[in-house]
């Protein structure tokens, strides 16, 4: 199981960096989106999946009173993907702009018109 996870998670930075390094502005965001899952499905991986019980103590109690699965990488990953989304909209609305104001999303066609 983890071997394939560790090829989809290279498969996804492999696409994300090829989207990238694309000239339409389109895709750098479609790029952007599938480097923040990669990065968000190698935290969930380094952390280690687990079927152990949520960390919910119980009334009366101190401690849990059998294993638990760790909650800081649900945490961090849930932090991840709120942030994520937010730079996406951000990258989609400055698409937009920039489309709207200069009528192409082509980064070459950008350059030119800058000069």
């Amino acid at each position: 199981m983890r071997v394939l996870l560790a090829i989809v998670i290279g498969a996804l930075y492999a696409a994300g960096f090829y989207m990238m390094m694309r000239r339409g502005i389109v895709k750098i965001g479609l790029g952007l989106a599938l480097l923040s899952n990669a990065a968000n499905l190698l935290i969930f991986v380094a952390a280690g999946p687990s079927r152990a019980a949520a960390p919910i103590i119980p009334m009366g109690q101190t401690v849990p009173s059998a294993p638990v699965a760790d909650p800081l990488p649900q945490a961090l990953i849930l932090t991840a993907i709120v942030i994520s989304l937010g730079v996406l909209a951000f990258a989609l609305v400055l698409i937009h702009r920039v489309h709207s104001i200069c009528g192409t999303v082509d980064c070459d066609l950008l350059l030119l018109e800058d000069r």
